[in-house]
């Protein structure tokens, strides 16, 4: 089984209603739970950690999960509200406004020895839980239990209007990135967390400390991809008519992770002992999931039957 351990709430997408006005559709989100729902929808065994709320939305969250094959019996379940994040689009880029004080994500706990680690493949995580004292206590307590038999997974995902205290940010994504083994986030992620540091320099100070794999997004640029034994990797974006880009790293994420599973190359050694070929691969099938997810609106990945793609 692969698994993600984050955030999983409810996004307000803009839309338009009857008379041409701005209006909002929630549509289930939350970057953990988009990169569980995209594993599954292709065909791998994923589950989901993470707090879930048992209010209307959180049933929305649960059925949507559920009905893609998200195994949930890792999560918890409380009476906390669900996260919300109301969504505009600024010059292509996505921006939100979270309401998130007390929620089921924020007060959700790791509950040491009900994950059966032997088990699970990879575990990813990232985004909002862990801008929070508690989230990110609770993730690297978690990470800590699973490395020792599971590959780690990484997106920082960053929401700078949620961070109060920037350089206290930095450390903290600085500590789990040092604890993964495939490090992906995109060319904006990058600007906030590094500035105008060259990527290539930044990716091979990752690698040196000890990550299998570094990727950047780029949007309509691609990926680029550094790995310490198949070199430097870059692939195209498909061209499509973009919907709105909400969910698009997330799906490449999942996309990259269930590639990689499919490839037999997840687990932490045979992710080190990936060919050039295999990768670009995988970075590739990526891209193109990521490219459908843009073609409709909100965090809808694909499903298998979606994707022309012989393994």
């Amino acid at each position: 089984m692969l698994i993600t351990c984050g955030d999983a709430l409810i996004d307000f997408v803009p839309t338009r209603n009857t008379d041409g006005r701005e209006a909002v559709m929630p549509a289930v989100g939350g970057s953990c739970l988009n990169v569980a729902i995209g594993i599954a929808r292709l065909g791998a065994p994923t589950g989901f950690v993470g707090g879930i709320s048992t209010d209307l939305f959180g049933q929305m969250i649960a059925d949507h999960a559920t009905v893609s094959n998200v195994e949930l019996a890792l999560a918890t379940s409380s009476d906390h509200q669900t996260t919300l994040a109301f969504v505009r689009i600024v010059a292509g880029e996505s921006h939100y406004a979270f309401y998130d004080a007390e929620t089921a994500t924020r007060n959700w706990t790791y509950r040491r020895g009900t994950i059966p680690f032997a088990t699970v493949e990879a575990v990813h995580v990232g985004s909002t839980t862990l801008v929070n004292d508690q989230g990110a206590a609770e993730t690297k307590a978690l990470i800590a239990d699973a490395r020792a038999l599971s590959t780690i997974s990484f997106d920082p995902n960053s929401r700078p209007n949620l961070v109060k205290d920037k350089p206290a940010y930095l450390a903290r994504m600085a500590e789990f990135a040092d604890s993964a083994d495939l490090i992906k986030m995109s060319d904006v992620d990058f600007a906030y967390l590094f500035g105008d540091e060259p990527i290539h320099q930044r990716a091979g100070t990752l690698l040196a400390r000890g990550a299998s794999l570094v990727v950047i997004t780029r949007g309509n640029s691609g990926a680029i991809a550094w790995h310490a034994g198949a070199g430097q990797i870059e692939v195209a974006a498909p061209k499509v008519e973009v919907a709105d880009t909400i969910g698009a790293g997330d799906s490449f994420q999942a996309a990259l992770l269930f590639a990689l599973h499919k490839q037999g190359r997840l687990a932490r050694q045979e992710l080190k002992d990936i060919g050039a070929d295999e990768l670009r691969r995988a970075l590739s099938f990526a891209a193109n999931c990521a490219g459908l997810t843009c073609t409709r609106p909100g965090a809808d990945p694909p499903w298998s039957h979606e994707i022309n793609w012989s393994w």
